[in-house]
């Protein structure tokens, strides 16, 4: 494997760019390292470790009021922070790589909606988009903003909060700030609402997998982008890669799961490394 440090990335950009002109069908999969540069916490250290407590798990969210609570009184005070991030340098710039068809797909491990914003059309949101509500009992949808609203006309008690931001629009608040929170509800049915995203112990829609494993078949080769892939669903395109004998290059400054399987690494952040390799 070929490593380029943060103090090569001029060579690494280089090296991508051979890669690129290599490989014309590149799958791009990108995670939470590339969006740490809008404001966006990451979820992992360098060492490829979480941080914080737990997340919370899909079928606590749909079985607990209690899990519920928390989480909506997190998000209120948390998402802000999602939704005043705006893309950075790499997003743009991996949007002007697919623009000039130098890479294909892009499948995003991430829910913050940046990708959209910088350009990029070929995109598969893996995990969803936090920028969305569903109701679970009668599907009905809704914008996120629209909910952060009424979440701050029930709740502003909370309204004015400086609880630490953390990844994914959480945030970091003592249990006695969730005694009187008032959790939003569908307002066609009174059904229980959900962000449109993939909670972890969830599984990914069928039709979405089908169409990442099918990009994923179409590819030559394929480019990881700000991602540790310690988790199993963003993972598992490094594996069909090595098992299909397509090459495998990241651009990511800690460590990742599938160190042993790339041909090429640059430890640098994306937001350094990929308008350098879109500028060649």
């Amino acid at each position: 494997m070929q490593i380029f440090s943060e103090y090569e990335a001029d060579a690494g950009a280089a090296a991508l760019g051979a890669f690129l002109a290599h490989h014309r069908k590149v799958l791009v999969l990108t995670g939470a390292g590339l969006s740490t540069a809008s404001g966006i916490p990451d979820y992992r250290d360098k060492d490829g470790v979480r941080r914080g407590r737990p997340p919370v798990q899909g079928p606590e969210f749909r079985r607990s009021d209690a899990v519920r609570r928390r989480y909506w009184a997190r998000s209120m005070v948390g998402y802000p922070t999602l939704a005043q991030a705006a893309p950075n340098d790499g997003h743009r710039a991996l949007a002007a790589l697919e623009q000039g068809g130098r890479v294909g797909t892009v499948i995003t491990q991430n829910v913050d909606g940046l990708h959209q914003r910088a350009g990029s059309r070929k995109l598969i949101e893996l995990h969803g988009n936090i920028h969305g509500v569903v109701c679970l009992e009668c599907r009905a949808q809704y914008d996120r903003a629209a909910i952060q609203q009424q979440l701050l006309r029930d709740n502003p008690q909370l309204a004015d909060s400086d609880a630490q931001p953390l990844p994914d629009g959480d945030a970091q608040l003592e249990p006695e700030a969730l005694e009187h929170f008032h959790v939003p509800h569908c307002a066609l049915c009174a059904g229980v609402l959900q962000p449109d995203v993939v909670f972890f112990g969830d599984t990914i829609p069928k039709p979405r997998t089908e169409a990442a494993l099918q990009a994923m078949a179409d590819a030559d080769a394929l480019l990881v982008v700000g991602s540790s892939l310690m988790v199993f669903s963003g993972y598992r395109f490094c594996k069909l890669a090595a098992e299909t004998g397509k090459p495998i290059a990241a651009i990511n400054a800690g460590v990742t799961r599938a160190d042993h399987l790339l041909a090429l690494k640059v430890a640098a952040s994306a937001e350094r490394v990929l308008p350098l390799l879109a500028g060649r």
